[in-house]
């Protein structure tokens, strides 16, 4: 079967799709994934066929008014696009949360099959409010009526988006909303790949809408740890891995400062990554490696919360300090303090060396966040993300 997968954002929205991708190739299909140029060698790399989508244009708006048009262009863009690697040829289409609202009508066009392959929860439900807001508990009801109007806000996004794309499909007219409602009538079905250790399925959900483990990104099994980074981790107590990934651009100076401090503060090693820089006995600068083989290795992981390395750290049993900065890195940040895997979150606006320093010393020295995390770990690793969803594009393979 010729499988294309379609997902736009940053690396974290793409990398999981690529072990997905490669699991699927190793199971006897056809794999492409359908994203911007820049992951092009991430996509390769995992043996999956590159498609390209049109990038995310940087230098947007700060104002809300100037955001929504900035998002209204990207997917407008992005439609059109999506329809060209689309041209190239799919029996299935797996469509990320990005790119559903408009996979649902090339589907429709080409008569070609879909499954969602989510890496949020989007569905409305009363257990939390819609993780991209940031916002706390707003009770059940008004946790649900918080994520439908989200929804009708991210609907209101794609509505030029849809108009342009269903008539260059020769469909009639139809609103993004009332597609979504088609879809949702009809229980199209929606896999999450994150862990029920973090999101049990909410009891509310309608039909077809499932939680089924990570995805985790593909790298090479022959790949290893750079000779001086071992020769690191090696050389003194378990170090604290401080990234912050592309929250820390234009301000990697004062976060390195700020890293540096408070490693000196709670007296623990480490190493900074993305964007922060410092090199002495005690605390090392790396680049890009796989988290399947440093995370392991380390006391605790200080991030910014995002979806990737939030389940990476917990899948590897090491505790937390979470900084979140926007979007859905709250969310993850307060679930990891919910299951006791982290402290309470830091908000990346009121970071300092001394909050960071205190919140470090609980998360390494204190038992139960490694015990907490631990747990996380075993959960997880009951879970076969890859292999649930393999059973459903073959089911879907039977129809």
């Amino acid at each position: 079967m010729r499988i294309l997968i379609a997902a736009a954002g940053s690396r974290g929205d793409i990398a999981p799709y690529t072990g997905l991708g490669a699991a699927l190739r190793r199971a006897g299909h056809d794999v492409a994934l359908a994203t911007t140029g820049a992951f092009a060698p991430l996509v390769q790399a995992a043996g999956l066929e590159f498609r390209a989508l049109p990038a995310d244009p940087a230098g947007r708006g700060a104002g809300r008014r100037e955001l929504l048009r900035a998002a209204a262009a990207f997917v407008t863009d992005l439609g059109q696009g999506f329809a060209d690697a689309t041209a190239e040829g799919a029996d299935l289409l797996l469509l990320s949360t990005t790119t559903a609202p408009l996979g649902w009508h090339l589907a429709e066009a080409t008569g070609i099959p879909s499954l969602g392959v989510y890496l949020q929860p989007t569905a409305p439900t009363g257990d939390f409010p819609p993780v991209v807001t940031g916002a706390g508990s707003l009770g059940r009801l008004g946790n649900r009526m918080a994520g439908r109007f989200a929804l009708r806000m991210a609907d209101r996004v794609y509505t030029r988006a849809v108009t342009e794309l269903r008539q260059r499909l020769g469909l009639p007219p139809l609103s993004p909303s009332a597609m979504r409602r088609r879809r949702e009538r009809a229980d199209w079905p929606v896999l999450h790949g994150f862990s029920t250790a973090l999101v049990p399925r909410p009891a509310d959900w309608r039909p077809g809408l499932e939680v089924v483990g990570n995805w985790w990104p593909h790298h090479d099994p022959a790949a290893r740890l750079p000779p001086r980074l071992e020769d690191f981790l090696r050389s003194g107590p378990r170090p604290v891995l401080i990234t912050f990934g592309s929250m820390a651009a234009g301000e990697g100076e004062r976060l390195s400062e700020i890293a540096v401090r408070a490693l000196r503060r709670a007296g623990l090693r480490g190493i900074l990554q993305t964007g922060l820089a410092a090199e002495s006995d005690d605390v090392r600068t790396i680049g890009d490696v796989p988290h399947a083989l440093l995370f392991p290795r380390l006391a605790a992981v200080v991030h910014h919360a995002g979806a990737g390395t939030t389940a990476a750290a917990l899948r590897a049993a090491v505790p937390a300090v979470t900084v979140p900065v926007t979007a859905d890195q709250p969310f993850w940040a307060r679930r990891l303090a919910a299951i006791g895997a982290a402290p309470d979150p830091v908000p990346f606006a009121e970071l300092t060396a001394e909050r960071l320093a205190d919140a470090l010393g609980r998360a390494v020295r204190q038992p139960e966040y490694t015990e907490a995390a631990a747990r996380g770990a075993l959960h997880m690793a009951a879970e076969d993300g890859a292999g649930h969803t393999l059973k459903a594009v073959e089911q879907l393979a039977l129809q």
